[in-house]
């Protein structure tokens, strides 16, 4: 019986104690009800069978000296920065170290997989012939993890570009006209012969290209076929693309979907679509932005429709949400030139009979209290408006209080980049004050220009602006006699310098010099008596800062300031990129110094200089400038902080 007991329990124990070292070992690779979609891709690691202390850690292992527990392992990777936090970043066997029970074993075979996939990564970084080394070691005094994984990294040389082959098929690639297109695209081909071949700066001159060919004519092209080809021996990668434009697109009809209150005729005067000309994704959007900006729509959403089969006339579709007939808008505002500042707005997108648009606003602020409405008719074929506006103003203007009212009334046009006016206007204007200068109205025909010629109309780094105003009158107070009004505005941005990053990635930094100028001049008998509004006073947040706002004018003997009949500004801005551990910030350090004079003479016109400076931030919002100005003639530093961009 003793022999057979002996010989019974050995074939069945054994194979009782086989299934369950099977069945332990499949359960220390289940993940943990946390794992999530980790867990879920975990590859399925079969045990050897050896011994379970060396194949699966113990309860012992996985806490850590405060009792919390740790990892299965930690991974730390040697190696120059310019590889060393991408694979740190994005090595998938950074995936499998929170799982429960995995053990030396295991994690030697997640090490195999784990330097095929620092190879696949390294690649993309241009990096094809590395030295890899992988080292596990047993930390059991680590509170991080029992066991360490040191990936040593040696790139090697980077693979640079040798040849670059664009080609196109299709309508593109014998269409005259397309030449200066094919042109562009391969002048601002990104990834050039000698420079570093990565994946990602494979793909954004891939997407760039492709941008650049379906922003004109051939709305529908793609990438026909791409491919890089890399000698590892070397170092060395030949790039070609082909590019399939499809069919040339024209405008068609403009297709309004969601308008109720307004007609069709009206809303495409509004957008000025060219219709029947070639496609161009900014006209598109110029039209879109148009529509948007007019303020009779909260939304306004433009595709061209390619699917209709027409592409010479292809139907522009306008899907419209029409904001409502009237609305009103309370604000709160803050300027450092006039404080705190509340208003009221009431919008009117169809005045009874007229149809036009009107905005009225109430304004009141430290300095300014005012009252004004502004109605504008929808524009005709040729984009011309008729606007009419009136305004009353009460505004501390020097040493006094001006009370002011105006009426004016014309034409005006806006496009791309040029706005233009004509109109008449009557002023009058009431001086409040001690020995206050005398009261004065005029009536005047007046033309003005304004070209904007940014690369960023809301945020500018480089281009150029400039504003005309002129203007023919006749007072109505006092002696009546003629005069002219002539005023000029422009501005200047200019990169200057350049400067690249340590492994020559050519990012641009940079910094910018940033010239203003201002002048004006209302010429007429000296006893003419001219509105003050007509005439000038500078010094504030957006011209001669350092001062407050319209504090520098015509100085009487009093020592009273008042507006003078000539005015000249100037100022110079450097504007520097602020760079924190070798990238781009959205901030910006400025330094700059203005000069403003305001005389009743050409040849008494004396300077005021401010001096300072300030930071720039690219807020989601608009731009934030703050400046800290020393105003030479005052001595005294004087804040000045506002948002946004405008000329």
């Amino acid at each position: 019986m003793v022999r057979v007991v002996r010989v019974v329990l050995p074939a069945f124990w054994p194979a009782l104690l086989f299934s369950g070292v099977l069945l332990l070992q499949g359960c220390s690779l289940l993940p943990k009800k946390d794992a999530g979609d980790s867990a879920a891709s975990t590859p399925a690691l079969v045990s050897d069978g050896g011994d379970r202390a060396a194949s699966a850690s113990t309860d012992s292992e996985r806490e850590g000296k405060d009792g919390k527990r740790r990892d299965a392992f930690s991974v730390d990777v040697r190696g120059p920065d310019s590889v060393r936090e991408y694979l740190s970043l994005h090595l998938e066997i950074q995936r499998y170290k929170t799982l429960d029970d995995l053990g030396a074993t295991e994690i030697s075979r997640l090490m195999v997989a784990a330097e095929a996939n620092a190879r696949e990564l390294l690649a993309t970084l241009g990096y094809f012939t590395p030295a890899l080394t992988l080292e596990l070691h047993e930390t059991p005094a680590s509170d991080k993890a029992p066991r360490e994984i040191v990936v040593t990294v040696e790139p090697g040389e980077i693979t640079t570009v040798s040849n670059v082959q664009i080609s196109y098929a299709g309508p593109i690639a014998d269409d005259p006209a397309a030449e200066s297109q094919r042109d562009t695209i391969r002048t601002a081909w990104a990834l050039r012969a000698g420079q570093p071949f990565t994946q990602q700066a494979w793909d954004d001159a891939k997407g760039v290209a492709l941008r650049s060919l379906t922003a004109k004519r051939f709305p529908t092209g793609n990438i026909e076929i791409s491919r890089a080809e890399v000698d590892a021996d070397r170092h060395e990668a030949r790039l070609s693309a082909t590019y399939q434009s499809g069919p040339a697109y024209k405008f068609g009809p403009l297709l309004l979907r969601g308008n109720q209150r307004y007609g069709a005729d009206g809303i495409r005067r509004i957008a000025q679509l060219p219709s029947g000309a070639d496609y161009d994704q900014q006209k598109l959007l110029d039209a879109q932005q148009r529509l948007a900006s007019s303020g009779y729509f909260d939304s306004v959403f433009l595709t061209l429709d390619t699917e209709s089969g027409t592409p010479l006339a292809a139907p522009v579709i306008a899907q419209l949400r029409e904001a409502p007939l009237q609305k009103v808008v309370l604000g709160v505002g803050f300027t450092t030139d006039n404080g705190p500042r509340l208003s009221i707005d009431h919008i009117h997108n169809q005045l009874p009979l007229l149809g036009w648009r009107a905005v009225s606003r109430l304004s009141v602020d430290r300095d300014i209290q005012s009252l004004g409405t502004e109605w504008k008719a929808i524009p005709g074929d040729d984009g011309w408006r008729w606007f009419s506006g009136a305004e009353l103003k009460s505004e501390q203007s020097g040493s006094y209080v001006v009370d002011s009212g105006r009426l004016r009334g014309g034409r005006n046009k806006t496009s791309d980049h040029i706005d233009r006016s004509y109109f008449l206007q009557y002023d009058y204007a009431t001086n409040r004050g001690t020995d206050a200068p005398p009261s004065a109205s005029a009536v005047t025909a007046n033309w003005g220009w304004t070209g904007r010629y940014f690369d960023d109309n809301g945020s500018p780094r480089r281009g150029w602006a400039l504003a005309l105003e002129l203007a023919a009158g006749y007072t109505l107070t006092g002696q009546q006699s003629p005069f002219t009004r002539t005023y000029a505005r422009w501005l200047g941005i200019v990169p200057i310098g350049r400067a690249d990053d340590k492994d020559a990635a050519t990012l641009a930094r940079r910094s910018r010099l940033q010239l203003r100028a201002e002048a004006g001049a209302v010429v007429g008998k000296e006893s003419a008596q001219i509105p003050s509004t007509l005439m000038f006073l500078t010094g504030g947040d957006t011209t001669v800062r350092g001062y407050g706002y319209r504090d520098i004018g015509t100085v009487r003997s009093d020592g009273q300031t008042v507006a003078g009949r000539y005015l000249g500004v100037l100022s110079l801005e450097w504007q520097r990129p602020f760079v924190y551990k070798d990238k781009l910030t959205d901030f910006e350090s400025v330094v700059f110094v203005d000069a403003g004079a305001v005389a009743d003479k050409p040849s008494e016109l004396k300077p005021k200089v401010g001096v300072g400076v300030g930071t720039r931030w690219r807020s989601p919002v608009g731009p934030v400038q703050a400046d800290l100005a020393y105003g030479v003639d005052t001595r005294k530093f004087r804040l000045h902080v506002r948002l946004g961009f405008t000329f």
